[in-house]
């Protein structure tokens, strides 16, 4: 049985696939099975990976199930003690994937590892070193866009990985799993792993900044534009009221507010551009989704509250990008 399972959500990736996959034949480890899922798509993947890469496990949804959705079927599809999740639009370095599990193997306390995300058309630019969380309920990446010079090269703490590179220990997302599933499928993409991450850390789980794996990212080929604005402007209160403990609501709501109402008013001052219109959009959408989001506050054990103000206490440094 293989040490390790690459799950590879996809929407009509046929163009992209080729280069990440060469790229984990490339790997100086080769302990693992890929899956890759087509999340109801419809373009040539079947038979790019039929032909070219007959040692991928292809998992064919007939409906689009979006990304959480996608994620979780390949989780209920492999059996591997690490689990990598991969985006179809990065391009690995030929040691990521040794790094990466490697620390989880070398240090048993964590229980995720985040990888060293770098822009794909600017390789010497910085797309994520882990990522942060906010008291507002605004998540955000260390280091984004900032050009590497080193800055992020020490192993370390971070609040937790971006899933476009991320390996779990498999039997730490089985304790995170809600209803037997591991990735909040309500949320249908973007922020449903900050969900995770949160999770986590209310569980006292951590997770270590591998800087040596490193995974070249093509920003948004897959996702992005309007789609991108509309889940986060949805998304991010949505997530702040699941996981946020009572006591640390009752503290930080009015941040979370003064967060909300500057978001809604920079998307009126630019109301003529698609993405701001569509994530006003998802922040209508969070309304009318907030009575499904406040009954999985079943989840939440107030006892929590010292693992989640550890967190924010550690990222008061961290400067807005």
């Amino acid at each position: 049985m293989p040490t390790i399972d690459i799950i590879i959500p996809s929407y009509n990736g046929a163009a992209l696939l080729p280069t990440c996959l060469d790229a984990l034949r490339a790997q100086t480890r080769q302990d693992f099975t890929v899956t890759v899922v087509e999340d109801g798509g419809s373009d040539a993947t079947p038979t790019l990976l039929a032909t070219r890469y007959p040692e991928v496990r292809l998992i064919h949804l007939a409906q689009n199930q979006g990304l959480a959705g996608a994620v979780n079927v390949g989780l209920a599809a492999t059996v591997a003690p690490f689990v990598i999740l991969l985006n179809n639009d990065t391009e690995a370095a030929p040691d990521w994937l040794a790094a990466l599990v490697g620390a989880l193997e070398r240090y048993p306390n964590y229980a995720f590892a985040a990888s060293k995300l770098l822009l794909f058309d600017r390789r010497d630019h910085i797309h994520s070193a882990g990522d942060f969380y906010r008291v507002d309920g605004e998540p955000g990446s260390r280091g984004v866009w900032q050009h590497d010079h080193g800055q992020y090269d020490a192993l370390s703490e971070v609040f937790g990985p971006c899933a476009g590179a991320a390996a779990y220990r498999r039997a730490a997302l089985v304790t995170l799993a809600e209803d037997s599933k591991v990735f909040d499928e309500d949320l249908v993409m973007y922020c449903e792993d900050v969900d995770l991450n949160l999770r986590a850390r209310r569980r006292g789980m951590r997770t270590l900044f591998v800087p040596t794996a490193v995974v070249y990212h093509r920003l948004s080929a897959t996702g992005g534009g309007t789609l991108a604005s509309y889940y986060c402007g949805r998304n991010f209160a949505l997530v702040w009221l699941k996981n946020m403990p009572t006591p640390l609501a009752r503290r930080y709501w009015p941040r979370l507010l003064a967060t909300q109402l500057r978001f809604s008013l920079d998307s009126l001052r630019h109301i003529r551009e698609p993405a701001a219109r569509a994530r006003l959009r998802g922040q209508m959408a969070a309304l009318g989704a907030l009575p499904r989001f406040w009954r999985k506050r079943k989840w939440l054990r107030d006892a929590d509250v010292s693992a989640l103000a550890g967190v924010f206490e550690g990222q008061r440094t961290e400067n807005r990008e």
